[in-house]
C-alpha cells in the first residue's frame, strides 16, 4: 500500500517518528509555566478592573426639578447682584443667630448658670471621699442650686457597681426615694449621697426629662432604709441600712428653668438650612455649618462635664482651634470634591446637613445602640453590644462596596486601595505596641471612613454628612482623645481582677464584730474597709493594725455591709465582694469574686 501523501511519519530505517502521548498531563516545567500564565492573566484582570474603565466616567448629580432647586440662589443673584451685598447679608445672618443662640442659652438660667453632667454625684462613692467621707463634708444643713440637662434618664452606670450586696450596671443609679409614712414624706423623697443628681432629681418630679430644668438640693445628712420605687420613668435601687450623707429637693417650678436645647436645636437647625438652600459655594457652606454645629454640640446638645457654661465655654473654644485645622484638611480633600459644583440645594441640604445633625447628636439619634465603648471588655459585658457590633459592621461592609464601585467608575480606587493599606498598616501598629490599647473615638472612626467619601453621589452625601457630624460630636464633647490609652485608663472605675486580701471573722456578737487578715501581697502597701459603701478604715505597712473592729450603734438595729480591698498609695485595688452582719448578729461571708472598684 502507498503510504505517500498520508499523515504517517516514518524514520530513515522505517520505525514512526511519533512520541507516545503521557497519560499523565503535561511536564511539571509546563505545568508551572501555565499556572505562572494563569495567575498573570488574572492579575492583569484585577489590575485592569481596579484601574476601572476608560476614560474615567466622573459622577455628578443631577438634580431633581433644578428649577425649583436653583431658584434660592438665582433670587439672590437678581436682587444682590454684587458681592458685597451679599457678604454683608451673611455677615448679617451670622450675626442674627449668634445673638439668638447666646439668649436663648443664657438668660434663662439665672442663678441657675451653674450645670451639672448626667452623672454628677453629691457625694463620691467609696473612698473617693476620704475615709469617714470627710473630703465630702458638710453632710447636712447646705443647699446649693443646680441645673440639669434635658434625657436625664439615660444617665447609666457602666461597670458592676455595689449598693450593699447589690451590684447594678447599666441603668440610672438612684439609691431611695418617698418613703410611706414618717419622716420621708414630710422632708420628701430621701436619696443617698451617691446617688446621680440629675437622675434622682427627675425620679422625684423636680425636672422633666424632656426638657429637663433646675432645682435646690438640700444635704440632710444620715438617713436609714432607703426604698425602692419607679416614678417617671425611673426605678430607684433599695438600701436597708444607713449612709452618712442623704439629700432631698427644695420645690421649684418646672417652668422657672428648663434646658433649652430643643429650642436652641430649633434655631441652628433653621439656620444651617437656610444657609445650606442659599449658598453655593462649598467654603461658604462647609465653614458656616461646622462652626454652628461644633459650638451648638459643645455648648448645648452635648457639653463636656464641667460645673459652669464659663468654663465649658472656654474649653470648648480651645478644642475648636485644632478641630478648625483639621476641617480645613477635610475640606480640601473631602468636601471640596464632593460639592464642587453641585447645585441641587434641596437634596444637599436634606442629606448632608440632615445626616450632618444626625452625626452631631449622637446621644440622642444612637443612643438606642447597646454599645457605650468600643472596647473588648465593654462589649463581653454589656447585654445585646456584640450582636450591634456585628449588625454595624454588616452596614459597613455594604456601604463600603457601594463607594468602591463608585470610585472606580471614577478612577480613583487605586489611590484609595494605597491609603487605606496604610491606615490598615497604622493601626496594626497601633495594635502590636504593648502596654497600650487601641481605642477608636468618635472623631477617629470619622477621620478614617471620610475619605471614601469624596464622591458627588447621593449616598455619599449623607454618609459624608453623618461622618462629619460625628467628628464634630466627639472632639466637642471629648476632645482629641488619644487612640492609644492604658488599659487602666480603658477601664475607667472597672473592675482590674486584682488580688483580693483574704480577711478573717475573729469575733462577731449582735453588738460587734471583728476581723483580722494576712500581711498585703506586693505591689499594694495597705488595706482599706468599706462599711455602708464608705471608707471607714485604712492601714498601712508598719501601722501595726491588722484587726478592725465596728460596734453596732445602740438604736440601730440594721443590717451592715463589709467589703474590703488593697490599696497602693492613694489608689484603691478590687474590693471584695460584700458580707453582711445582719441585725440578729449573724454575719454572712463574702462570695468569692471582686465587687465594682471604687477610686
Amino acid at each position: 500500500m502507498d503510504l505517500e501523501g498520508s499523515n504517517a511519519t516514518h524514520s530513515i530505517d522505517g520505525s514512526s517518528l511519533l512520541s507516545p502521548i503521557s497519560r499523565d498531563g503535561p511536564s511539571p516545567p509546563r505545568r508551572y509555566n501555565a499556572l505562572l500564565h494563569h495567575i498573570k492573566q488574572v492579575s492583569t484582570d484585577i489590575i485592569t478592573w481596579v484601574k476601572g474603565p476608560q476614560p474615567p466616567q466622573i459622577q455628578r448629580i443631577n438634580s431633581f426639578f433644578p428649577r425649583i432647586q436653583t431658584l434660592p440662589f438665582r433670587f439672590l443673584d437678581r436682587h444682590l447682584p454684587k458681592r458685597k451685598h451679599k457678604l454683608g447679608l451673611l455677615l448679617g445672618f451670622y450675626l442674627a443667630w449668634l445673638l439668638t443662640f447666646v439668649m436663648l442659652l443664657v438668660y434663662p438660667l439665672g442663678p441657675y448658670l451653674v450645670s451639672v453632667d448626667l452623672a454628677h454625684q453629691v457625694r463620691a462613692s467609696g473612698n473617693g471621699c476620704g475615709l469617714n467621707g470627710n473630703n465630702c463634708r458638710p453632710f447636712e444643713n447646705s443647699t446649693f442650686a443646680f441645673s440639669c440637662p434635658a434625657n436625664c434618664q439615660g444617665a447609666k452606670v457602666l461597670n458592676p457597681y455595689a449598693v450593699g450586696s447589690q451590684e447594678i450596671i447599666y441603668q440610672p443609679l438612684v439609691v431611695g426615694g418617698p418613703q410611706e409614712g414618717g419622716v420621708g414624706l414630710a422632708e420628701g423623697p430621701i436619696y443617698r449621697g451617691d446617688s446621680f443628681l440629675c437622675a434622682a432629681a427627675l425620679h422625684a418630679g423636680v425636672i422633666s426629662n424632656e426638657k429637663g430644668g433646675c432645682g435646690v438640693v438640700a444635704l440632710v445628712g444620715q438617713r436609714d432604709n432607703f426604698p425602692s420605687t419607679f416614678r417617671n420613668g425611673v426605678q430607684s435601687i433599695s438600701f436597708n441600712s444607713s449612709f452618712p450623707l442623704s439629700f432631698s429637693f427644695v420645690s421649684t417650678p418646672q417652668s422657672e428653668c428648663n434646658d433649652l436645647r430643643w429650642p436652641l436645636l430649633a434655631v441652628s437647625v433653621i439656620f444651617t438650612s437656610i444657609l445650606s438652600v442659599f449658598t453655593t459655594s462649598p467654603a461658604v457652606f462647609f465653614s458656616s455649618l461646622f462652626t454652628a454645629i461644633f459650638f451648638h454640640v459643645g455648648l448645648a446638645s452635648d457639653p463636656p462635664n464641667l460645673p459652669s457654661y464659663y468654663s465649658i465655654t472656654s474649653v470648648v473654644v480651645g478644642r475648636f482651634l485644632p478641630a478648625g485645622f483639621v476641617a480645613f484638611v477635610l475640606y480640601r480633600y473631602c468636601v471640596r470634591p464632593q460639592l464642587e459644583g453641585l447645585v441641587a440645594q434641596y437634596e444637599k441640604t436634606i442629606l448632608w446637613v440632615g445626616g450632618c445633625w444626625v452625626g452631631a447628636l449622637t446621644n440622642y439619634t444612637l443612643d438606642f445602640i447597646p454599645i457605650q465603648r468600643l472596647t473588648p471588655h465593654d462589649l463581653n459585658q454589656q447585654p445585646g453590644a456584640k450582636a450591634a457590633l456585628s449588625v454595624i459592621v454588616i452596614i459597613l461592609t455594604l456601604i463600603a462596596v457601594g463607594q468602591i464601585y463608585y470610585l472606580r467608575l471614577e478612577g480613583r480606587l487605586p489611590g484609595y486601595l494605597a491609603l487605606y493599606l496604610l491606615f490598615g498598616i497604622g493601626l496594626a501598629i497601633f495594635v502590636a505596641i504593648p502596654g497600650l490599647s487601641l481605642r477608636i473615638h468618635h472623631y477617629i472612626l470619622a477621620l478614617l471612613l471620610l475619605p471614601g467619601t469624596a464622591i458627588q453621589t447621593r449616598p455619599s452625601l449623607l454618609y459624608q454628612g453623618i461622618l462629619v457630624g460625628l467628628f464634630i460630636n466627639g472632639v466637642a464633647r471629648w476632645g482629641f482623645d488619644s487612640i492609644l490609652q492604658t488599659p487602666a485608663a480603658l477601664l475607667g472605675d472597672g473592675q482590674r481582677n486584682s488580688v483580693l486580701p483574704v480577711v478573717s471573722l475573729m469575733q462577731v456578737s449582735a453588738a460587734n464584730i471583728t476581723f483580722s487578715w494576712t500581711p498585703p501581697l506586693e505591689p499594694f502597701d495597705g488595706l482599706s474597709v468599706l462599711v455602708n459603701d464608705v471608707e471607714r478604715f485604712r492601714s498601712y505597712r508598719g501601722d501595726d493594725r491588722d484587726e478592725f473592729t465596728w460596734e453596732r450603734p445602740v438604736d440601730k438595729n440594721l443590717p451592715y455591709y463589709f467589703r474590703f480591698g488593697y490599696v497602693q498609695g492613694s489608689s484603691s485595688a478590687d474590693y471584695t465582694r460584700a458580707g453582711i452582719w445582719k441585725d440578729d448578729g449573724s454575719w454572712t461571708p463574702m462570695e468569692d469574686g471582686p465587687s465594682k472598684r471604687l477610686i
